[in-house]
């Protein structure tokens, strides 16, 4: 069997974009993978692009189909069909692409230097300037430098660095070992917003070692998102802020002897109300209804979202 497995979630609307992810993975320098894609109810089946390969190829790829679970539910049913003789496991978005020397570069890093997670960086098209690589970290954080080619490092507070600012870390660019992958999973509930950021945590949490590489590992495609697909005036925004608050108060029970952490998640967690609120706002200038089911599950876990409420207003009358 393959000693790494690589998990692809599936969910688009249109043929050819699961081909490049793939085309991507068979590329690589490193052959010694197999391939889980999870069809997560998908509108246009994986099934379509897999056909393109040759029978060689695809007998590398499992697919499994499921009930619609959203993209961590679809990640958990592929880790949970990992192999027992697999030791790595890598994570692919179906709209993004692995760079020819990822796999590699992950499993070197890993097996010689005992690590459990791994992260290379990202590159990407101008929709996604937020992102920024790990080489850039040096210039702000205190790191260790681990080797120069290539540009291996070490943070010793990193969970308190990812709090402050996660856009360096990107879930097609993440290796982890079978420690973590037996027992750390996403939170399937979480299907608008911030799954990927609570099992980064919860990974690094359990790790015995995190390395990072400057390397980029993958391309940031531009396929089907569901989290930048969701904009200020859409019916889900809500829903989605409420998930991401909900991340991140889970987020601050794990940390809660960390008062650097602590601090940057409850920034967040504010962050996230007033931005729920402005969104409610919004919907009464157009003179229409606020989400009230919503705004009430939200103040039955969050009572703050009730003072935010009045600080809104009071600040919107005194102007």
């Amino acid at each position: 069997m393959a000693k790494l497995t690589v998990i692809i979630p599936f969910y688009q609307k249109e043929p050819g974009i699961l081909t490049r992810a793939l085309d991507s993975v068979f590329a690589q320098g490193f052959k010694d993978f197999d391939v889980i894609v999870v069809d997560d109810e998908s509108p246009y089946p994986a099934d379509g692009d897999i056909v393109t390969f040759s029978e060689e190829d695809q007998a590398r790829v499992r697919i499994i189909r499921q009930e619609n679970a959203g993209p961590g539910g679809a990640r958990n049913t592929g880790l949970d069909h990992v192999s027992p003789e697999t030791d790595l496991v890598a994570f692919l978005d179906s709209d993004d692409t692995f760079t020819p020397d990822h796999l590699a570069n992950a499993h070197d890093a890993m097996t010689r230097l005992g690590t459990d997670c791994y992260f290379a960086s990202i590159t990407g098209g101008d929709a996604f300037y937020y992102h920024f690589g790990v080489a850039d970290l040096e210039k702000t954080e205190a790191v260790t430098r681990l080797s120069d080619d290539p540009l291996l490092i070490e943070i010793p507070d990193l969970t308190q660095v990812m709090l402050k600012n996660w856009s360096f870390l990107h879930l097609s660019c993440m290796v982890i070992s079978r420690p973590l992958f037996e027992k750390v999973r996403f939170d399937a509930a979480l299907r608008l917003a911030a799954e990927d950021v609570l099992f980064f945590c919860d990974c690094v949490l359990a790790s015995r070692r995190t390395v990072l590489s400057g390397t980029a590992g993958a391309l940031r495609g531009e396929g089907l998102n569901i989290f930048h697909g969701v904009d200020n005036d859409s019916p889900q925004f809500l829903t989605q802020q409420f998930n991401t608050w909900v991340a991140l108060d889970r987020l601050e029970s794990r940390f809660a002897e960390r008062p650097a952490e602590v601090q940057s998640l409850r920034a967040y967690k504010q962050t996230a109300r007033r931005q729920a609120l402005w969104s409610q706002a919004r919907l009464l200038k157009r003179r229409k209804l606020p989400q009230f089911d919503m705004l009430a599950r939200w103040a039955m876990r969050d009572p703050r979202i009730l003072t935010s409420a009045v600080g809104l207003a009071v600040g919107k009358f005194s102007r």
